[in-house]
């Protein structure tokens, strides 16, 4: 049970190198590539983070012991191990391209009854959201500290704000979402109960309210915009990284 059940796929790095090629082509003066740029880095990224947050679910899981999840592929950051391609990685793609609240993508599989304790499978269901909010720290970051051309800088920007928003989101103490994963352990057999039958719909019932009641909207947004602030993150070039991203879809 150590970092040797830990293999890298080549998929995966294809994602790491797609998004660098978006790192190079976004430091480029010629707008249409600059563009590419952009896009690649917010496509690569993104779909990188997806699998970086199930990882952080599978590994918790796996020292914390249910030692399946190797057999299972989730070691491997291969994107097909994480569910249904279209829905773990198109569906959020296309949700970004559109509104700018990335979804929650892929699942693992955790058996439950082999992890340890409750504060184990909390642990768990805490990973997946830490995971993004320590990606944006870091991409943030590295934009604040290092000197970077416009497409580059607003190009991470944007790809740090969506880690944020996919922190805030995932947080949230809401049946199928990994904040009320964290809490369900302790709660009572009947609030569980609940839980499990609103799990199928809450999120959506949250997506429904997000895009169309403004107020809510304007609740998540700005929370998300304070934690995009205390990692450091700068919120124009973010705008400016999401309307050069959103630019090649047809929105503005």
């Amino acid at each position: 049970m150590t970092n040797s059940a830990v293999r890298v796929s080549p998929l995966f790095l294809a994602l790491v190198g797609l998004t660098v090629l978006g790192g190079v082509l976004a430091t480029l003066d010629n707008n249409a590539a600059r563009t590419g740029g952009v896009v690649l880095i917010v496509l690569g990224g993104w779909a990188t983070s997806l699998c970086l947050h199930e990882f952080g679910h599978a590994i918790i899981a796996y020292r914390g012991g249910d030692w399946a999840v190797r057999s299972k592929g989730y070691l491997t950051l291969d994107p097909r191990r994480y569910t249904d391609p279209v829905l773990s990685i198109v569906l959020p793609l296309i949700f970004v391209a559109l509104g700018g609240i990335p979804l929650p993508g892929g699942a693992v599989w955790i058996n439950h009854h082999a992890l340890r304790s409750r504060r184990i499978e909390s642990m768990v269901s805490l990973a997946g959201p830490l995971m993004n909010l320590v990606l944006g720290l870091l991409v943030a970051t590295a934009v604040a500290l290092v000197p970077m051309p416009v497409g580059l800088s607003s190009g991470l920007s944007y790809l740090a704000f969506l880690q944020v928003i996919a922190f805030v989101l995932n947080i949230l103490p809401i049946p199928g979402l990994d904040g009320y994963g964290a809490i369900e352990p302790w709660l009572s057999a009947p609030a569980q109960q609940f839980g499990a039958k609103a799990r199928p719909w809450a999120p959506l019932v949250l997506f429904v309210l997000l895009i169309w009641v403004p107020f809510v909207g304007e609740v998540f947004f700005g929370l998300a915009y304070f934690v995009f602030d205390l990692v450091g993150g700068d919120p124009v070039l973010g705008y400016l990284g999401q309307s050069t991203f959103r630019s090649i879809f047809g929105f503005v």
